[in-house]
């Protein structure tokens, strides 16, 4: 090997890593949000502390300290056939939503820990994707979805805006009387997606994928009463913590609260 090699590489060696405080104030982040955070919000959470450096640095280090973001799914299914009313899909995929309370989403979901089951059900606003209600149960009956909507309903009294839409999938809660009557009482119109299609409620979806990955799949509870705190936890955490790219960078009660300035 050429002298002037062997010095090259012992001087890189005995060199400083000049990106060591970076790379603390990375693993810092990423273990604050319990590894929910991939490159991309790291570097917009960073950008919030006044640190700029491009994604791709971010990415590059965060590969060389082998953190990463984990996903998986899973999807609970609640279509039974036609039980009552079907109706149509007015919200056509049109996700965006330029003011709160016009476009809400809702679906169930199914968790299991062990031989027991919980099941979910949220409401999503599409202007800044914020959980405007959710209710927990160990039944998938229609108390789950009737609760949820009146708590819903209750909270925006006040803020609720005059065109309110309500889409969800042809699940057997929605086809219920009570939940399209609820609906007609407060001039909600009601939006159904079309049989076995999924994207039609994608934003909800992403929303379910994003929750387990970032609950069951990292902390693993092993009792239903573990998942349950879990998940309260998580809620207020997505709401007014988690930041979220489409978003500016900001949770979905801090981006609502500052569009109202």
């Amino acid at each position: 090997m050429p002298k002037s090699v062997f010095y090259y590489h012992r001087a890189r060696l005995e060199r400083d890593d000049k990106y060591t405080e970076l790379k603390q104030r990375i693993a810092k982040l990423y273990h604050q949000h319990k590894g929910r955070y991939g490159y991309r919000r790291i570097t917009e959470a960073l950008k919030q502390l006044g640190c700029h450096y491009n994604h791709k640095l971010i990415a590059k280090l965060m590969h060389d300290m082998t953190l990463s973001a984990k996903i998986r799914r899973q999807k609970y299914r609640s279509y039974k056939g036609q039980q009552g009313k079907i109706a149509k899909n007015y919200l056509k995929r049109q996700f965006h939503a330029d003011k709160p309370n016009t476009r809400w989403l809702t679906d169930i979901t199914e968790f299991k820990v062990g031989d027991y089951k919980l099941y979910l059900s949220p409401i999503l606003d599409c202007y800044n994707n914020e959980i405007i209600s959710y209710t927990l149960s160990n039944r998938p009956t229609y108390d789950l979805v009737g609760k949820m909507l009146a708590s819903a309903l209750d909270k925006t009294k006040a803020c609720r805006g005059k065109r309110l839409m309500l889409h969800s999938d042809q699940g057997w809660h929605y086809q219920m009387k009570p939940f399209s009557t609820t609906l007609k009482q407060h001039g909600i119109k009601q939006s159904m997606s079309r049989k076995g299609n999924c994207l039609d409620n994608a934003l909800m979806e992403g929303f379910f994928g994003t929750l387990k990955c970032e609950t069951i799949y990292i902390e693993k509870p092993k009792t239903i009463e573990q998942l349950e705190k879990q998940i309260h936890e998580y809620m207020h955490y997505y709401n007014h913590e988690r930041i979220q790219l489409k978003l500016k960078g900001l949770s979905p009660v801090q981006y609502r609260t500052q569009s109202l300035l």
